[in-house]
Parts: structure tokens; C-alpha cells; sequence
């Protein structure tokens, strides 16, 4: 415990000034050699030397980031070495591609020359990297076919377009790179910017460009006219007749059923056409699953405006005496 207050216990007051003098002096021959090893030449060093890639750009697009560093390795003093080191005052060096979209690379051998003269007074010694990669795109104008969005919920549950949805115009014109272009697979999709619509819909709606590629795309149409009609899907059900037929003498069901019910999905224009229909559940002994002696109900008639019909029970199980 002695020995921590000793350690601790204040220096003394000349002590600390003369510590002051040494780390100053320290300092001092620390800069005079660093200043004195940056005025000397024949200094090698690798930099990230800033370039600039510049195309016609009403023609092309660039779809990715374009680079806007190189690795080169350059000799020369040390000032000027460390200049380059940080970018102190660098102009990019400018690098023009006249078809960018023929290729997405250019040789680093084809600029060596130029950004030799362009470094000075460093001298280049190599080219770490070489290529220098991009992505550009022509840009062109493509025409598109508008359909609208109605995946979710949308249209309200039991409901359904009459026809189809009306969309004026139907196509609009794009206006961007074609890589990205492609991705739209020639469809534009719009949503409507309501939910459950249950309703006619008939309406203006405001186009813009989707996120993911709002940096790319432009559109030549502020706007498209929006309209459709829609039915709904009623719910039901209905107490079948039964009519078993081929079944002979000594095959009957395991579990006689008093009633087979069907429950279905209807157009509520076809009500009163529904009513007219007489249903039976048919079990055909001839169209029996062999394999585990079952047999399955089937409707008839089974008119296509009914929709997700499902019975019950569906399946009997058949027993031989």
C-alpha cells in the first residue's frame, strides 16, 4: 500500500517541466525528420487516384454507381506523393466513352498514356487495376401495356370484375435505360389506392414510377381513366338427393348417409336461374377407388356459376357382405 502512494504521490513541479522540455524536443526532431523525408525523391506509393467517366447523357444512362477511383501506383517526391495520397487539390482525371452501351469495361492500358501526362510532376510506374468497370444504358422509349394491381385485397372478398377493367389508354410510353426497361417485362402495373372496393369504380388515376426505379424511368402520361362493374359472389347451400346406381345386391355403405349437403359460391345475377336447377349427389359404383373400396360424391348438374363448391361428406366408404 506503501509502495501505490509513492507511485501516485505528485511529481514534483521541476520534474514536470522537464518532462515538458523532452517530449517538446521529442516533437520537434519528430517533425524536423518527417518534413526533411518528405523532401526527398524516388518515393513509391499506391493511390486511389480519382477519375471521372463522362458519356453523352441524353443517349445513355449509367444503371450502378459509376467509379470514380483507380488504383495506380506512382513515384515521386514526397510532397507530392502525399498530395496524391489524400487528393489534396486533384482534379478527377476525365475519361470519355463515346458507345458505352457496346461495353461495360475499358482497358486501363487504353488511358495509361493520357493519365501518365495527367499526374505530373509524379511519375506512373503501373496500373494496380486492369479494368475500369460500369453499367451504362441507351436510353430509349418503349411502349407499355397498363394493367392494374388488384392482388391483396383490392376488390372486396366475394367479389368479381364484370368483363374486365377499362383502362384508357391502355398503354403508355416509358422513357429510360434499357436494362431496367426489361425488368417491366412489357407491363406497367397501377394501383387503384383504395381497399375492399365492393363497388363500380370509375376514376382518374395518377401514374408515377415505382420506387425501385424512380432514378431511371420517365413517363410520358400524367395519368390513366380507370373503370369497371362488380358483381358479387353469394354464399349457399343446398340438401342433395341421393342416387346410387350400379351398386349390386351384396355392396352397400359402411355409414348410409341421411343427406349429402353442398355449399357454394354464387353470381347474384343467377339466382333465379339457380332456382330452376334440380341437384343430386350421384354415387356410381363403376367409378369406385378400387385400391381402398371408397366412393366419391359427385354433383350433378354442375353449372359454372357456381364457384369453390364443396360437399359433405364427400367420400363413402363401401361395404361387401
Amino acid at each position: 500500500m506503501t509502495s501505490l502512494k509513492k507511485f501516485f504521490k505528485p511529481s514534483n513541479p521541476r520534474k514536470v517541466a522537464n518532462m515538458k522540455v523532452v517530449a517538446l524536443c521529442f516533437l520537434a526532431a519528430a517533425t524536423f525528420w518527417f518534413l526533411n523525408a518528405l523532401n526527398k525523391d524516388n518515393y513509391n506509393t499506391v493511390v486511389d487516384f480519382p477519375i471521372e467517366i463522362i458519356f453523352d447523357q441524353e443517349e445513355f444512362m449509367a444503371v450502378e454507381d459509376l467509379p470514380t477511383k483507380i488504383k495506380i501506383e506512382i513515384n515521386g517526391n514526397g510532397w507530392d506523393l502525399l498530395r496524391k495520397y489524400f487528393n489534396i487539390n486533384e482534379s478527377p482525371f476525365l475519361i470519355e466513352i463515346n458507345n458505352p452501351a457496346t461495353k461495360n469495361y475499358i482497358l486501363t492500358s487504353e488511358i495509361r498514356r493520357n493519365l501518365a501526362e495527367n499526374i505530373s510532376p509524379t511519375s506512373l510506374v503501373s496500373m494496380v487495376s486492369d479494368t475500369i468497370k460500369f453499367n451504362i444504358d441507351k436510353v430509349v422509349t418503349r411502349k407499355v401495356k397498363v394493367e392494374v394491381d388488384t392482388s391483396g385485397s383490392t376488390i372486396a372478398k366475394n367479389h368479381k370484375v364484370i368483363n374486365q377493367i377499362e383502362v384508357d389508354p391502355s398503354t403508355i410510353n416509358i422513357k429510360g435505360p434499357t436494362s431496367v426497361l426489361q425488368k417491366l417485362d412489357g407491363v406497367f402495373k397501377i394501383k387503384l389506392g383504395e381497399e375492399k372496393i365492393n363497388k363500380s369504380f370509375n376514376k382518374i388515376i395518377p401514374l408515377s414510377v415505382p420506387a425501385p426505379y424512380e432514378d431511371f424511368l420517365k413517363l410520358e402520361d400524367e395519368s390513366v381513366h380507370v373503370k369497371f362493374d362488380l358483381f358479387q359472389l353469394l354464399e349457399g347451400n343446398k340438401r342433395l338427393k341421393i342416387n346410387k346406381t350400379n351398386f349390386p345386391e351384396n355392396v352397400s355403405l359402411v355409414q348410409e348417409p341421411n343427406h349429402i349437403m353442398m355449399y357454394y359460391l354464387v353470381d347474384e345475377r343467377k339466382l333465379d336461374e339457380l332456382k330452376q336447377i334440380e341437384f343430386e349427389a350421384i354415387l356410381n359404383y363403376n367409378n369406385r377407388n378400387r385400391q381402398d373400396s371408397t366412393i366419391s360424391v359427385v354433383i350433378s348438374p354442375r353449372p359454372s356459376m357456381l364457384e369453390d363448391v364443396r360437399i359433405e361428406p364427400a367420400i363413402f366408404r363401401l361395404k361387401y357382405e
